[in-house]
């Protein structure tokens, strides 16, 4: 007999503006004890100093993390110029310096080497595996990590402002993958001064902006209480980039069984990617073929009272 999970079958997004000096998974963690929740999980992580949005998802909405994880993301954030650290980042040691300092016109020039489709090499410190292992556990245990190059696609890398000769805040629209700290890395590089990333803050996440954001402070508030449900917005937000198709309740007992169920389809394409609804309620997620929706996941049907 399957042993049951621990928690109450509650399912939604929290998207939390995470503060600087805690992990991703602690927070997820913190969130899962708040809402008593059978499972959580988060859609991209960030570093501990980081800031900005963490999405976190609780039950069902964990089967709508793939699309989040693969949606575009938004940063904003500050370049140290003219020294690099092992981790790309201040939390490293300084390996190299540089009295070399770019113009602001120089930096403004050498950021469309970085944008639409670009190789890129993942920091050492980080959480890629190399032969089942992690990345930084390796760097850290003195490994000298050769990670190869991978593919990203970045829509936008644009200059905001120069504080002062020593740094340079950016703003960076990226897919799936993308490491801002191997960005700030590169950036020194190709401009000869060096340079390693100070300050981090995720701006958006697909569907979530820092206006759909909870502090720490309100989910400590509001832990193990009933009013701790209202700062959840639906599973269904989560399945914002694809289109919606309504579907019947003899449509939705077959979808939600695994098999194809009918659709009312307007705009969309065969074999385009859907889901499906009943009542604005998500039903699962699948193909569109022929008028009925042939599910990929599956979602199941909300609990009344």
């Amino acid at each position: 007999m399957a042993r049951r999970k621990k928690g109450r079958d509650i399912s939604g997004w929290l998207v939390i503006d995470k503060p600087a000096g805690v992990s991703s998974n602690n927070l997820v963690g913190k969130v899962r004890w708040a809402f008593n929740a059978n499972k959580a999980g988060h859609a991209g992580t960030l570093d501990p100093e980081a800031t900005g949005i963490l999405a976190v998802a609780l039950g069902e909405a964990t089967k709508t993390v793939p699309y989040i994880t693969d949606a575009l993301k938004a940063y904003d954030f500050t370049v140290r110029l003219g020294a690099a650290t092992n981790t790309d980042d201040t939390e490293g040691e300084v390996i190299a310096t540089s009295e070399e300092r770019p113009s602001d016109q120089e930096i403004i020039d050498a950021l469309g080497a970085f944008t639409g489709d670009v190789m890129q090499v993942p920091p050492k410190f980080s959480a890629v595996k190399v032969d089942g292992k992690r990345a930084y556990a390796l760097s850290r245990g003195g490994e000298d990590v050769e990670l190869q190059p991978r593919p990203l696609y970045v829509d936008e890398l644009s200059f905001v402002e120069r504080p002062d000769g020593d740094h340079v805040i950016l703003h960076m629209v990226c897919g799936k993958g993308g490491y801002v700290r191997s960005i700030a890395r590169d950036l020194g590089d190709a401009l000869g001064c060096l340079g390693h990333v100070k300050e981090l803050r995720r701006v958006w996440s697909g569907p979530f902006e820092l206006e759909d954001a909870v502090t720490i402070t309100q989910i400590d508030e509001l832990a193990k209480t009933p009013e701790i449900d209202a700062l959840l917005l639906p599973l269904e937000t989560g399945l914002a980039d694809l289109p919606e198709l309504a579907t019947t309740h003899d449509g939705a007992t077959k979808l939600r069984n695994g098999n194809p169920g009918m659709v009312l389809a307007s705009n969309v394409e065969y074999g385009d990617e859907a889901w499906a609804s009943l009542d604005g309620a998500a039903v699962a997620v699948g193909r569109y073929k022929a008028g009925e929706l042939h599910p990929s996941r599956v979602f199941a049907a909300k609990k009344i009272g």
